[in-house]
């Protein structure tokens, strides 16, 4: 009696190629990354990467991130970009600087954050925004080259701020601090490489 020779087949399925379907969820769930880097291009190619436009920039930045630490509503944070332009322009409008405006809402938020038990989460937004926001008015205050320098270097320093809350996710949305991120380290970047060579 021959035994008949087994043949075993692989009953592990194979490797599937991704759907065109999972291909464009992929690449819409990227929405925040293109939103930065198709603003900071914008300003790059339009002349509008200047020192102030990085000073008001970084500021408005840690302003709404202090707004969502205030209320403790992360969508604040996107509700915020609005607001925060709304200040400064209606500061200018006032005669007064903008960062004037900028530093008279972070106290208003920081009250919020107080009269809600919030100030634990606010503290360290409040204090971010005083850092950065010093460094951008220096970044005013001195030589135009060399505050191009400064006032980028004080934008992509604020993508550290984007990564650490992108992956303790808290604050902010990811997707805010994602398009934060995708805008401050190019336009922060792009303008230090002007000051030097354009």
């Amino acid at each position: 009696m021959s035994a008949e020779p087994t043949i075993r087949t692989s009953t592990a399925a194979p490797a599937l190629e991704p759907s065109s379907g999972a291909i464009v969820r992929r690449v819409v769930s990227r929405w925040p990354a293109a939103l930065g880097l198709g603003v900071a291009a914008a300003l790059l190619a339009t002349g509008v990467g200047d020192r102030a436009t990085l000073a008001i920039g970084v500021s408005a930045a840690a302003l709404c991130y202090l707004a969502a630490a205030a209320f403790g509503r992360r969508w604040v944070a996107w509700a915020s970009v609005l607001g925060t332009s709304l200040v400064i322009v209606a500061s200018e409008a006032a005669g007064i600087p903008w960062w004037t405006g900028v530093g008279i809402t972070a106290l208003m938020l920081l009250i919020v954050s107080a009269t809600r038990g919030a100030t634990r989460a606010a503290v360290p937004q409040a204090l971010a925004l005083v850092g950065f926001g010093a460094v951008a008015v220096t970044a005013l205050a001195i030589d135009p080259q060399a505050g191009l320098v400064v006032a980028g270097l004080a934008l992509a320093g604020h993508g550290v701020w984007d990564v650490v809350h992108h992956r303790r996710d808290e604050v902010v949305p990811r997707s805010m601090a994602e398009a934060c991120l995708f805008l401050d380290v190019p336009l922060g970047l792009g303008c230090i490489a002007l000051a030097f060579f354009g």
